[in-house]
Formats: structure tokens, C-alpha cells, sequence
């Protein structure tokens, strides 16, 4: 009976073993991983400033979007509603443009981009489709994404914000 119990003991020892190595380890992993990715979205979420392109009622129906939410806040909500505005963009880290109110003026969008600064189109599919040459453009420069439903934006606004760079 004494090697039975003696042999319990062992098993529960390197049993023990285990879990800590499995407990240190997946610590180690959850810190190197989950963490960072954590600390941006949050750093993201509170800090980054994002430019809305839009006009009339569209501003203000993203603006709430994106304020509604609860992740993000009005004074982080730059409006560019016309073109005097551009200038007041330089700050921001995200490009938010409602592409049917400037897709007139989305080369000087692009140019007043940085490389490090994501841009996000939100092109309703009900109001018309965008045209090839504008896909062509659009792709050829970092960091974009085009959503075509609210639902999506507002992921794509989020995803956009841990994945670009901050300064």
C-alpha cells in the first residue's frame, strides 16, 4: 500500500509539473500576443483622431456611428465636410470618406494622405457602384479599405486602427 501511495505522490508531482509549465508558458504567449494587440486597440481607440469626409446628413450619420458605438469619442472626430476643411485632416490617423459626397475629389484625398495613415471608404452599393478606374487607383496605395455596409465600416474602422502605424 505504501508504493501505491508513493507512486500517487510522484504522479501528482510532475502532474504539478505540468500545469505549471502549461501555466508559465501560455502566460508567456498571452503576453508576446494577446497583449500588444490589446494595448494598440486601446491606445487606438482613446488617442487616434479620424477625419470624417462626408457631407449633410452623411456626416452626422457616421459621426454617430462611430459615437453611438461607445468606442469612440466625439472630441477624437475630426468633420471635413468641405473642401476648405482639408487642412484640419493632417491630424488624423484614420480617413473616414463617404465616397459619394467626394468622389470628385478623392485624388486630393490620396494626396493628403500619409503612407502611414489608414483610409476607410464607405461606398453604400444602394447609391451606385464604384468605377473600375477609382478600384485601380484606391488599390494602388497603402492601408485602404472600402466597406459597403455600415456593419462592416464600423470594423473595418477598428481593425483599421490596431493594424496602421502611430507615431
Amino acid at each position: 500500500m505504501m508504493d501505491f501511495i508513493s507512486l500517487l505522490d510522484w504522479v501528482g508531482r510532475v502532474t504539478s509539473l505540468i500545469f505549471l509549465l502549461t501555466l508559465i508558458l501560455g502566460a508567456y504567449a498571452w503576453v508576446k500576443g494577446i497583449l500588444p494587440a490589446l494595448i494598440r486597440l486601446g491606445n487606438g481607440l482613446s488617442k487616434r483622431k479620424i477625419a470624417i469626409f462626408a457631407k449633410g446628413d452623411h456626416l452626422g450619420t457616421l459621426k454617430f456611428l462611430l459615437v453611438d458605438s461607445k468606442l469612440f469619442s466625439e472630441k477624437n472626430i475630426i468633420d471635413i465636410a468641405s473642401d476648405g476643411d482639408f487642412g484640419r485632416a493632417e491630424q488624423a490617423t484614420l480617413f473616414l470618406v463617404f465616397w459619394h459626397n467626394w468622389q470628385d475629389k478623392m485624388t486630393e484625398i490620396l494626396r493628403a494622405k500619409k503612407d502611414g495613415t489608414a483610409l476607410v471608404v464607405y461606398a453604400p452599393s444602394d447609391q451606385g457602384a464604384i468605377p473600375p478606374d477609382k478600384w485601380a487607383e484606391l488599390n494602388n496605395k497603402r492601408n485602404i479599405t472600402i466597406a459597403n455596409m455600415r456593419g462592416r465600416l464600423l470594423n473595418d474602422v477598428i481593425t483599421s486602427l490596431i493594424s496602421t502605424t502611430y507615431k
